[in-house]
């Protein structure tokens, strides 16, 4: 090892798998290698190639470090100091607004806020102090119709059941490509490895997919479907499941017979129809699932990212209930989490406020990210005039991203808070850096709650802050700004400090601790914040247990904390107590899937893409992570290249846009099915790498207008096309 360098123990905050890395820092507190960590019971060494480059991601020289102000005449961003930016936002916010005051403010937050304490602890700050309901975020985008389906299901939205994967005989996979991934909403380090063990112990594995991903060429039967028809196999599983008496199930529900009135009519030859997998496959999907000793149903983003997604991720849970698999050891089961989970004193319930222009509801105290762009542009008494977003990119992650684009140059005022200048960015007029990621603690509060094994682990900061605040300080300094608090000098110094007391002193009085604030520990207000949840908590010193966070301090590499335990009742906080496995609003929207059946199939369809080295846009700026087969490509089955006359390149159209793209001939897709990656269209982007492979934005091709109602979730598969020669 090198004169002054020193290896340091940290947790991946690049995608769910919340692997452990060695990292080995030099004299100048650069990161110059990464490893997986050997002694982290979790991940046992994993380490795919996104975690490998943390250090180049870590130490990009695109990053902003000063913040930088945007000059409305030319465009130009120039570095000013962190009071003199606050000093702006503070004067220019709130003038902004105008007179319909919070009202005309708005909020989008990116997925890496999930993986900060920052965006944990202090993301709920700033949303109190914008005081809006145009709130929204990247979940609209990607997972609501799961958490809507658990949320009415179960009564809480983040008690989301994920496979048993290390105990399980049989995993039915849909739309889900965690080869790739590394898992959502399922927090599983070293998920081909889980895979490989489970077919290792004689399991099974069947994936369902309009492709043939790395996970699919995996399993042991892998099964085209045409895309966004994965309810009506799902029903027609069902239907066979009622049919053959193969239903057992093993918890406490309600709504039973209308679960076996919605599936009635899905009979397997109803569902081969629409879906392409033959009438006897649908029978012996339902007969395995039944037989196998144990087994559990998961489906993921290709099914969540359309027009039924809700349904489809009910629909999951059904079957595993059906089976008897639902919270049952080798079936579906709920994580217990050391820190983080707070329960509901009230059941689930969506639409409690609505949106302004199209009327759409509220889920999880957000609006659909699809209706952001009608916010902005609409005129009117509540008009979005001043935005602010927190580590996203919604130019490319939110649908009809040209329209978003358009929209955001019209604000009257933007502050954004990230690492660097991109296409949603660019229209900002005050950007905010975090620090970088080695100057921050981690602890994956929300991660760990999908966790397929129960875990904790806490990484402390690796290298001091020096003359700059926190991600934590960004986002309190942002909020006292926008509503006219001390942000500066002494005030921005106290400022957390303040939030952490009034947030533990609220907590011990509901615990009644009051007499205990002396107890908590950590070098700071935040890690004694971090050490009352874990007090707290299921594991905690005060309830019982051993945990707290000095012993995770002296347990650098994590705690395994057990296998998987069944978790109900006591979990629910449905009305009934029980699981409710028929919520109206999911009933219902079967009539709707019924009335779509009768539809003609469109002659082509177009999906979206996982890449391994590329986690939706904000990784395109690595060298060592575009390329090779992280490109933005339209994947064709050889046979619609050959009848479309395709060459090199092709023109996709859509009711919404159109892109001409190159063309990747492939017998990995499903005919009558084209793809393309998502996070791609870096023509914006003052990253240098980004901007010199910069594709195209596939959302571009997805019209905002279409959404699944009973989420909100925007719709970026099963898109009907034509594709022509370019």
């Amino acid at each position: 090892m090198a004169v002054g360098s020193r290896n340091l123990l940290r947790t991946c905050p690049l995608c769910e798998a919340v692997c452990g890395l060695t990292l080995t820092l030099d004299a100048d507190d650069q990161v110059v290698s990464v490893r997986g960590d050997r002694d982290d019971p979790f991940s046992r060494g994993f380490l795919c190639p996104k975690g490998a480059s943390f250090g180049k991601l870590d130490g990009d020289p695109d990053l902003v470090r000063p913040p930088l102000v945007r000059d409305r005449a030319t465009g130009e961003f120039s570095p000013v100091s962190w009071d003199d930016a606050f000093d702006l936002i503070a004067e220019r916010f709130p003038a902004a607004l105008g007179a319909d005051g919070n009202r005309a403010a708005g909020l989008y937050l990116g997925n890496p806020n999930a993986h900060t304490v920052a965006g944990a602890l202090y993301l709920p700050a700033l949303i109190r102090a914008v005081g809006t309901r145009h709130i929204y975020s990247a979940s609209t985008a990607d997972q609501m119709p799961k958490q809507v389906a658990a949320g009415l299901m179960f009564g809480d939205p983040l008690f989301v059941p994920v496979p048993d994967l290390d105990r399980t005989d049989h995993l039915l996979i849909l739309g889900a490509n965690p080869l790739e991934s590394n898992g959502s909403l399922c927090t599983a380090p070293d998920f081909p490895g889980r895979l490989k063990a489970l077919k290792a112990r004689g399991g099974r594995l069947v994936v369902v997919d309009p492709r043939r991903t790395r996970t699919a060429e995996l399993a042991d039967e892998h099964l085209f479907i045409r895309p966004g028809t994965d309810p009506a196999l799902l029903l027609g599983i069902a239907h066979t499941l009622f049919a053959e008496d193969l239903v057992s199930v093993t918890v406490d529900v309600t709504g039973l017979e209308e679960v076996r009135a919605a599936a009635a009519d899905f009979t397997p030859e109803v569902a081969a129809e629409r879906t392409g997998i033959d009438a006897d496959t649908v029978r012996r999907l339902a007969r395995e699932l039944a037989a196998a000793p144990t087994a559990a149903v998961y489906a993921r983003i290709g099914t969540c990212t359309a027009e039924f997604g809700t349904l489809t991720q009910w629909l999951v849970d059904v079957l595993n209930t059906l089976t008897g698999n639902l919270d049952s050891p080798g079936g579906a089961m709920f994580a217990q989490a050391a820190a983080g989970g707070v329960a509901r004193s009230k059941p689930f319930r969506t639409g409690r406020w609505r949106s302004r222009v199209r009327d759409l509801p509220e889920a999880m105290g957000e609006l659909p990210v699809a209706t952001l762009a009608d916010e902005i542009e609409t005129p009117g008494e509540g008009q979005i005039r001043a935005l602010i977003t927190v580590a996203g990119n919604p130019v490319l992650s939110a649908p009809s991203g040209d329209r978003l684009d358009t929209a955001l140059a019209g604000l009257e005022f933007m502050v954004s808070v990230d690492r660097y200048v991109n296409e949603t960015t660019r229209h900002a007029d005050v950007i905010l850096p975090p620090p970088r990621s080695v100057q921050s603690p981690h602890y994956d509060f929300a991660l760990l709650q999908f966790a397929v094994r129960n875990y904790a682990r806490y990484s402390p900061p690796l290298v001091p802050l020096g003359d700059r605040p926190s991600e934590s300080a960004v986002l309190v300094r942002l909020a006292a700004a926008v509503t006219g608090q001390p942000h500066a000098g002494t005030g921005a110094q106290s400022a957390i400090a303040q939030v952490d007391e009034f947030v533990i002193a609220t907590t011990l009085a509901k615990a009644g601790r009051a007499e205990s604030r002396g107890e908590l520990t950590g070098a700071d207000s935040t890690e004694q914040r971090i050490d009352l949840m874990l007090r707290l908590g299921p594991y905690g010193e005060w309830n019982g247990g051993k945990l707290n966070l000095s012993v995770l301090l002296d347990n650098p590499h994590g705690l395994d904390l057990g296998a998987l335990r069944p978790r109900l009742p006591d979990g629910l906080r449905t009305a009934s107590g029980r699981v409710e496995l028929a919520p109206p609003q999911l009933i219902a929207d079967v009539a709707r899937l019924r009335a779509r059946l009768t539809e003609p199939v469109p002659a082509m369809t177009l999906i979206g893409r996982r890449q391994l080295r590329s986690n939706n846009s904000w990784m395109h700026n690595i060298a060592g992570l575009v390329g090779g087969s992280n490109r933005c490509t339209l994947h064709v089955h050889p046979d619609d290249a050959a009848r479309l006359g395709l060459g090199e390149a092709a023109t996709v159209r859509s009711a919404a846009g159109a892109l001409r793209v190159p063309v990747e001939t492939t017998a990995a897709i499903m005919p009558g099915v084209v793809s393309l990656p998502h996070g791609w269209g870096h023509g914006g982007s003052a990253q240098s790498v980004a901007r010199a492979n910069a594709g195209v934005n596939a959302n571009a091709l997805t019209d905002d207008s279409v959404i699944d109602p009973v989420s909100g979730n925007a719709v970026f598969n099963g898109v009907p096309v034509t594709v022509e020669p370019a």
